[in-house]
Parts: structure tokens; sequence; C-alpha cells
């Protein structure tokens, strides 16, 4: 293969330093992080530019052998939420553009742009150094507003023609699932020769099985509870509270139930839901139930292994999902899920065998759905050993070599196009 030697790696609006789980950090931070590192491994240098959210951020911060991040400062460090950023993409691009000039033509082989704010700076710096773009939507418009939770927040249509704009502009398009990449013809007319789908993966050395009750005594949770853990970040689209409706339902069936289940809710405020970030707590209460959930701020990978093994279920209910590495981390720690049926759930979970895929998002359905599992410890066993088994074909190492075919078949492709001309 022709590999690239230097990849610029564009993430406008969140940074793989910032910790996933709250504000706009997520799944998207870990797979930007981790297949960099991978990526510097095999010989390709990485270079990482995010807009910079704090003056005591240094310019330049090395992540790892081979990968820099670079912070560029583009409007107020503070206080600016992602709908506003399109008003700083010139100033981002600017900053850009200026440590591709330090250097001699030719610095950078490929662009990777992460999420369409970023593509719309990808595609200049594409003409400008005349490279090949290759993009990830990771979330697209269209997609979402197709199944928003009630009271959540439309997508601005200015955001749907900016996708739309990226990948027109695209050499490649990497889609997580074939859901995505299917959602990316239908809805935007994508060049289905130049969509590649590659699964994002989990780190098998930090997310694998391990003692239950050991997890429970370090996090100081009871040996014999019930454990129903949700982990993501704290917004409608993510439906935490469906998990609590629930719970609660399960309690109002048994009330036996209520001095044993425990419901863990690890992650904060995001989007829609910094509007009001106490809302879940409130639900609890409102609910009845404020005595026996935990809510617990995002955490280190290694400490929410621990919480994924102590769960009996990881519960995730969202409205959409490009992937949905939530799930695939529990089941890597042999915990099974329970899941909406929706986008890269699907690939995510193997219903029946990793898990169980809920259609809808009826809490009384989750609630039959998990006491089910309860109920029956042989069924639940028989899921957790899918789910290790599941999780074990989602490796970053596999991802990484997807993406790495990805760029060479584009820079040869713009090679072939150079000569041409």
């Amino acid at each position: 293969m022709s590999l690239p030697r230097r990849v610029a790696t564009v993430s406008v609006h969140t940074s793989p330093l910032d910790q996933p789980g709250a504000g706009d950090a997520g799944g998207m931070n870990v797979y930007i992080c981790e297949v960099a590192k991978r990526l510097a491994a095999r010989g390709v240098e990485v270079e990482i530019f995010t807009r910079s959210t704090s003056s005591d951020l240094p310019p330049r911060v090395e992540l790892s052998d081979g990968v820099t991040v670079r912070h560029i400062t583009a409007g107020p460090y503070e206080g600016l939420d992602k709908n506003e950023l399109p008003a700083q993409l010139c100033a981002f691009t600017s900053g850009v553009l200026r440590v591709e000039a330090q250097h001699e033509p030719g610095y950078f082989d490929l662009v990777h742009s992460h999420y369409w704010l970023s593509g719309q700076v990808g595609w200049l710096a594409k003409e400008r150094w005349g490279v090949p773009l290759v993009h990830s939507m990771h979330t697209m418009a269209r997609v979402k507003n197709t199944a928003l939770a009630d009271g959540d927040t439309p997508e601005p249509n200015a955001r749907a023609i900016g996708e739309a704009q990226v990948v027109a502009e695209a050499d490649r398009l990497v889609a997580s699932t074939v859901d995505e990449a299917e959602a990316l013809v239908r809805l935007y007319d994508a060049d289905p020769e130049k969509v590649v789908t590659i699964a994002p993966g989990v780190d098998l050395g930090v997310f694998a099985p391990g003692n239950r009750a050991e997890s429970r005594a370090r996090l100081g949770l009871d040996r014999d509870a019930v454990v129903l853990l949700f982990v993501g970040r704290i917004q409608p689209l993510k439906a935490p509270d469906v998990l609590l409706r629930a719970a609660a339902s399960m309690i109002a069936r048994d009330p036996a139930l209520r001095d044993r289940l425990r419901v863990v809710v690890v992650g904060g405020p995001s989007g829609t839901g910094l509007a009001e970030p106490e809302q879940q707590q409130k639900l609890a209460g409102a609910l009845g139930i404020a005595d026996l959930t935990l809510f617990e701020r995002p955490v280190h990978q290694e400490r929410l292994a621990d919480y994924y093994r102590a769960a009996d279920l990881t519960v995730v209910p969202s409205y959409t999902e490009s992937f949905g590495l939530v799930a695939v981390e529990s089941q890597a720690c042999g915990t099974p899920v329970v899941a909406a049926s929706v986008g890269g759930l699907r690939t995510a979970v193997a219903d029946g065998r990793s898990g169980l895929l809920v259609a809808g998002h009826d809490p009384h359905d989750y609630a039959a759905a998990i006491a089910g599992l309860i109920r029956n410890a042989d069924l639940r066993s028989a899921l957790a050993r899918g789910a290790v088994r599941h999780a074990s074909g989602f490796g970053w190492e596999v991802t990484a070599d997807r993406v790495l075919e990805v760029y060479a078949d584009a820079v040869a492709a713009s090679s072939c196009t150079a000569t041409v001309a």
C-alpha cells in the first residue's frame, strides 16, 4: 500500500484530550485518539487540529509518540456553544493553514476530518494542499431529526446543508455501520463507491471481564444488589430518562425489588441537556427512586470498566446512535446490554446473543426486557458469554488497519488523478 507519511486530523469542536461523557466529548474523542495512536505505531505521523478552549492550553501537545495535538485559537476560549462554531471556521482554518505553511510543500499527504464542522475545514485544506480528504460524519442532522426525543431541538438546516457539501467534496467517506453508509447514500446522495464501512473499536486490554465482587467493592456497591447502568452524555438524545422510568415501573410491579435495585448513571450534561443540568436527578425524585439512583460524573477508562463489570446490565436507550461504543465496551467486560433497536446499536449488539434490542422507547418495554433478564440468571449468563465473544471482533487494531487501507486507496486515487491531469 502507498501509505501517507503524515495525516492532518481535524476535530474542530472537541479534543481527544477531553474526558468523554460530558459536554461535546464522547465516542468520537475516543475514536480519534485510539486510531491516531495505532496509526503512529504503524509509521504514520498524525497531527490533530482542535479548537483551543482555554488560555492555559499549550499550542502543541504530544499525545504519544507520533501523535501531536495542535490547539488552534478561534473565537473565545470558553462559553462558545457548538452551534456558534460555524462563525469561527474561517479563523480555525487560517490557523490550520498557517501550520502547514511553516513547512515545505507536501508536508501533509491526507486530511481526515471528523464531524461536519471539521469537514468544512478539511474541504478547504484539501483544495489548498492538493491532497485527498477522508471524512467521518459520526452523526448526521438528517438522521437525528427523524428520531428526536420528546422536547428535543431539531438540528438546524444550515448543518444539513454543510454536511451535504462535505459529502460532495470528500474523496472517501468512512461510515461506522451499514446503516450509516446507507443513510449517507439515501439522505445525502453520497457516491456509493466513495463510502467505506469501518466499525469503531474498543480497547480490549482495558475493557475485559473481571471480578464483579471486587469491582463492586471498589465502587461502594452492595455485593447482592441488582445494578443497572447507564453510561453517556446526559441529554434527551441518549434517553437516560427511559432507564429511570423503567426502574420505577419495575418497582411498581415488584415492590420487593426496591431493597436490591440500584440504578447508576455515569455521565455529564451535554447538548440540549445543558439547559436543565439536574433534570434527571429531579426526575428520579419525582419517580420516587432518588434513594436508589446514583449519579456519577464521567470517569477515566479504567474506572469505567469497573462500572461495567459491576453492573448486571447496561442499558442504552438512545434515540439514535451512529455506532454505540458504550454497548461494545460493556459487552467486552462481560456485561450484557439492553439497547434501543436503532442505527449502529443493531451492529454493536447481537440481539439474543450478546444482549437484547428493544423497539421504540416505551419505558414499560424496557422494564419488561430488563426484569426478564434479572429473573433468568441462566439466560443472563449465556448473554454475558456471548457479549465477550461479540465484542472481541471490535478491537482498535482492526479499525486502524481498515482506516489505513482507506488512506492508501485515497492517496493512490489522488495520485492517479494528478498524473492524468
